[in-house]
């Protein structure tokens, strides 16, 4: 049978998309209520609302409280889980298949009927500040917010996740209630599940749920972001490692290019066969953690390194970096490299889809990026037909010296940066 029949779509009047990958092979189901805003959508005076939502929809229902939500799912042996991006949110639960009408009114109503008591407003604002002071003392965190933030500097991409203290700490009912009445609308809605499921019954569901709610306005508020190239230096001398990143402008989700960049990616700095990883860490010594990674928007993408390093070593490990960005648009990957990286390249994404959750995640990002879905088989036939001379294309297109941002956090004396230590 083909991957995709398994897959159903449906759309209620009121824009609610519903899909389903049924895979009765398993005995659970996971299922998941995902929203089409993420942080970047988030004005920038409620920076980090949609990530406090997040956590707000736990403290209680008008028909549940906060431990009878988490009771609920425990008697039935389920899990609850939530996360936030900037483009999107996602609550979730996977339960044994029988269980998924029960699994489903718990997340709905979280959806639905939230009360938001000031009293637990005040409180979770403690929790999510020491969540932002936790971030803050982690460096590599630390590191990729300073860079997020001058990237994409005066976006919203560049703006952190979980809010800044200062957004937080102003943060009351009438603004929290108030962006979730905006955002969360059956139109800006996916419901997606994957396991032993009936299209029908989830339908059914779906519609008793939510079918009467009135489709809302359009809350993406997505403006393409123009990024920026600075040198950023926090010099933090208590810190053991000094902590580097660098990037540059790359692909959006949907852009035909994804594929090369994916591949020039896991060449870079994509696994332990890198050439990052093979020439700082394994034959200089330079550094422990050392990785690159391609990080899609809907209209934007950036393609990053990271580096731990010793204080006295920073140059040497940037030089080094350069070294490989300019031997990827000089000289074209080797066969045999290529066929390396795309065979990880494949196998990663096998491996990433082999539970329900999974498969749950991967069809609600298709529909929202997409609005299509593909099978691996079709996607493996994308990755085949990218050419050695398509990846170093790219790489001459990406890897511009003049459009690489850098930032570096820590023991840091004597270090002086530079655009000429960026030359590739």
């Amino acid at each position: 049978m083909n991957e995709l029949d398994a897959v159903r779509r449906t759309v209620l009047p009121n824009g609610l998309t519903v899909i389903t990958e049924r895979m009765p092979q398993f005995r659970s189901v996971s299922v998941g209520i995902w929203i089409r805003t993420g942080s970047r959508s988030e004005p920038e005076e409620i920076t980090g609302v949609s990530h406090f939502i997040e956590h707000m929809v736990f403290k209680g229902t008008e028909r549940r409280s906060c431990e009878e939500i988490a009771g609920t799912m425990d008697s039935v042996g389920g899990m609850l889980d939530a996360f936030t991006t900037k483009e999107t949110v996602c609550f979730s639960a996977k339960v044994l298949d029988q269980h998924l009408p029960l699994a489903f009114d718990v997340i709905s109503d979280m959806m639905l009927r939230p009360l938001f008591p000031e009293p637990e407003i005040e409180r979770e604002k403690k929790v999510v500040l020491e969540e932002i002071k936790m971030d803050e003392d982690n460096p590599e965190a630390l590191i990729n917010e300073e860079f997020l933030q001058g990237f994409w500097k005066g976006h919203p991409l560049g703006r952190p996740i979980l809010g800044t203290r200062e957004t937080v700490g102003k943060f009351d009912r009438t603004s929290v209630f108030g962006w979730f009445r905006r955002s969360y609308t059956p139109n800006e809605m996916v419901i997606a599940a994957a396991g032993n499921v009936e299209h029908e019954r989830l339908v059914e569901l779906a519609a008793g749920a939510f079918g009467a709610l009135a489709c809302g306005a359009d809350g993406s508020r997505r403006v393409p972001p123009q990024p920026q190239a600075p040198v950023l230096v926090r010099r933090k001398p208590e810190l053991g490692q000094a902590h580097i990143c660098l990037g540059v402008p790359a692909c959006a989700v949907t852009d035909p290019q994804r594929y090369p960049a994916a591949l020039l990616n896991s060449v870079l700095g994509g696994g332990m066969s890198s050439r990052l990883f093979q020439n700082i860490r394994e034959r200089q010594g330079l550094a422990y953690a050392v990785f690159s990674e391609v990080t899609p928007y809907h209209d934007a993408g950036l393609l990053s390194v990271y580096a731990g390093t010793g204080a006295g070593m920073v140059e040497q490990v940037v030089r080094s970096v350069m070294a490989e960005f300019r031997r990827l648009k000089e000289e074209p990957v080797a066969p045999e490299e290529l066929r390396r990286a795309k065979e990880q390249l494949k196998g990663s994404m096998t491996l990433s889809l082999e539970s329900t959750g999974a498969r749950m995640g991967n069809r609600a990002r298709q529909e929202i990026y997409f609005g299509r879905f593909y099978s691996l088989e079709e996607t493996f036939s994308f990755v085949d037909a990218v050419t050695a001379a398509d990846v170093q294309a790219l790489a001459r297109q990406l890897l511009a010296p003049e459009r690489i941002a850098f930032a570096a956090l820590g023991p840091l004396d004597g270090f002086r940066p530079s655009r000429e230590l960026l030359a590739c």
